[in-house]
């Protein structure tokens, strides 16, 4: 009777194991089948073509993530004006013709104007502050509450740091040589801007130069030394202004569409999330290399003066930056509610901030 038992269990045994797939741990043919699937992505930027560290930085990324998920997900890169015009980055990704973007948050302020805080507020945080609050502050949790209703899921990928305060054919005195002034200057930079009487441009990257050294445009600002010396500004004006009071630690975007996003398996997710903050360090770090190369540079040029704007200057963009924001909050929910956070967060923050930074920057000018 033993036997027979045995006989009868055996068979039985391999047709539970065949019904589960072989054998416990293995998981659901779905699941197998999901770590195995390829996902071929696009990729569109606001970045002209060859840019460095922007449009370098996305194209090492989807390098990263190649390598990262073993050929499972592959990116293909394309710069602003390659696939779809660069300020059009948002709407190709939301409308989900295109997988991914990289860009800057403040370009879609004409429909989403809390973004901007995403990206850069005038006289607001610079990079470790902005980092802190979006990463450990609650900011992450806001920025995708406010894109989802566009079908975006937004990743921080980047952040330029603090950037100067611009190229001007002419020296700025005073508030009045503001006045009149065609500037090419994006989110709200631009809007204090024209607050206090100058006309804000918006302007993609591959424009400038020419717009600049044919007069369209009276200044720029762009980024910092190194962009801008690559760009050939110091050829077309001969001022240049620095703080950047308009972007103190302008983040930087990675977007992606959510319907994309829900089909990729988590172990591609968790790839894509590493393989963006490994990227915004590679690009901060590489940011404040180049740019203290590229002003070493700018300081022996002859035919160029590297000037601080005047105090009183500073104080009158600093008032009517705090202007822009109220009566922005004033006129839109989702703006004031970012604004409050923001500048709760702001506050506190100093606090830490005033003991650690700024007191041994302090001792070291002692």
């Amino acid at each position: 009777m033993k036997t027979l038992r045995w006989i009868l269990i055996i068979p039985i045994s391999f047709l539970f194991i065949a019904c589960n797939g072989g054998t416990s741990d293995q998981g659901t043919g779905a699941e197998v089948a999901a770590t195995k699937q390829t996902f071929n992505w696009k990729m569109v930027t606001t970045w002209p073509a060859n840019f460095p560290v922007f449009q370098e930085g996305a194209e090492r990324f989807a390098d990263m993530v190649n390598a990262m998920s073993d050929g499972r997900l592959n990116i293909q890169v394309y710069a602003g004006g390659e696939l779809v015009p660069a300020l059009q980055s948002f709407d190709a990704v939301s409308q989900g013709t295109i997988e991914m973007g990289h860009g800057a948050s403040y370009y879609w302020s004409g429909k989403v104007p809390a973004a901007q805080f995403f990206a850069a507020v005038p006289f607001g945080m610079t990079a470790k502050g902005v980092e802190t609050w979006i990463y450990s502050g609650g900011g992450l949790e806001l920025w995708r509450e406010l894109y989802e209703p566009f079908n975006l899921v937004p990743i921080p990928m980047g952040n330029t740091g603090v950037q100067t305060g611009g190229w001007f054919k002419k020296k700025i005195n005073s508030v009045d040589d503001l006045r009149g002034l065609r500037m090419r200057i994006p989110g709200l930079g631009g809007n204090v801007l024209k607050k206090v009487g100058g006309n804000p441009v918006l302007m993609s990257g591959s424009e400038i130069y020419t717009a600049l050294e044919r007069g369209v445009l009276d200044a720029t600002e762009w980024v910092g030394p190194y962009h801008d010396l690559r760009l050939g500004l110091n050829r077309a004006a001969s001022f240049y202004y620095y703080p950047g009071w308009h972007e103190p630690g302008t983040e930087l975007e990675l977007i992606i569409n959510s319907n994309a996003w829900a089909q990729l398996p988590e172990d591609l997710k968790a790839i894509v999330n590493n393989a963006a903050q490994a990227t915004s360090m590679w690009m901060y770090t590489t940011m404040e290399y180049h740019n203290n190369e590229a002003l070493l540079e700018l300081q022996s040029s002859q035919n160029i003066e590297i000037l601080e704007f005047p105090s009183e200057v500073l104080a009158e963009l600093k008032r009517v930056s705090e202007e822009v924001l109220e009566e922005e909050a004033a006129t839109d929910p989702e703006f004031k509610r970012i604004h409050e956070h923001y500048k709760e967060f702001r506050e506190n923050y100093s606090n830490w901030t005033r003991i650690s930074e700024d007191s041994y920057q302090k001792a070291l000018l002692r």
